[in-house]
């Protein structure tokens, strides 16, 4: 997997390099986690690491500086920046405990956003990412949001996921949920932050919902999700998963 430096000055560069190498050498273990457990047959081809200005508006226009197209994520090592977004999904909600702990992520919560663009790459998703991604995207998002959380975080550290992402449904279920979860497609990226992540909280919370029905297997659940498209996606996958 190529290492591309997509910078405007060379003092961005020097003001992440540190980072970024910390970034491949933690994301190597779960990688390898990925291979060994869950079918990571083949790497993107490349990670282009970059500042959030560029990430949200050259290179994309989506408001989050975290993406894969195709075969390249496209990534800001900016753990401020990262801390900002957080808060900004917030709005102008009173949230004291929310912000607390945005206010306080680690390194470690922006290598799970990283890990998260790279769980998109194994061979248990069958959408490709040239496809609309209309149908149903919500699963896979939120076991690509699971799945890093379950293996780079404790036990403790996964519940606060847990109860932040809860909350923050709860809070902003009235104005951005009035839409099934297999609403989530394609064109949910036109909206605001806070309508994106929205979807992103409720497919986590669907997802950790349903491993903790399997006994924590996240295996049984996608081969579950394999038998649905497999079988020709003849009922809507909510339903399916009876969620």
């Amino acid at each position: 997997m190529k290492q591309v430096y997509a910078y405007e000055r060379v003092s961005d560069y020097e003001k992440y390099e540190k980072m970024t190498q910390r970034m491949k050498d933690l994301l190597k273990p779960y990688q390898f986690k990925l291979e060994a457990e869950y079918h990571l047959k083949e790497l993107p081809k490349a990670i282009v690491w970059t500042t959030t200005e560029l990430a949200t508006e050259t290179f994309s226009q989506i408001p989050i500086p975290a993406y894969t197209n195709r075969d390249i994520i496209y990534f800001a090592p900016d753990l401020e920046e990262w801390k900002r977004l957080f808060l900004d999904q917030l709005k102008d909600k009173n949230l004291p405990e929310v912000r607390r702990y945005y206010k306080t992520i680690s390194e470690k919560h922006v290598l799970a956003i990283l890990a998260h663009e790279l769980t998109h790459h194994i061979d248990l998703f069958p959408d490709e990412f040239d496809d609309e991604r209309d149908d149903s995207i919500w699963f896979e998002e939120g076991m690509c949001e699971y799945l890093p959380r379950k293996f780079l975080f404790s036990e403790e550290e996964f519940d606060q996921f847990v109860n932040i992402e809860g909350k923050l449904v709860e809070v902003f279920s009235d104005q951005y949920g009035g839409h099934s979860l297999d609403d989530f497609g394609a064109k949910s990226y036109e909206g605001s932050l806070t309508s994106i992540m929205y979807d992103y909280w409720r497919s986590f919370l669907a997802v950790k919902q349903l491993v903790d029905r399997h006994n924590g297997d996240a295996r049984l659940v996608l081969d579950q999700y394999n038998e649905w498209h497999l079988n020709g996606r003849k009922i809507s996958l909510t339903k399916f998963f009876s969620i």
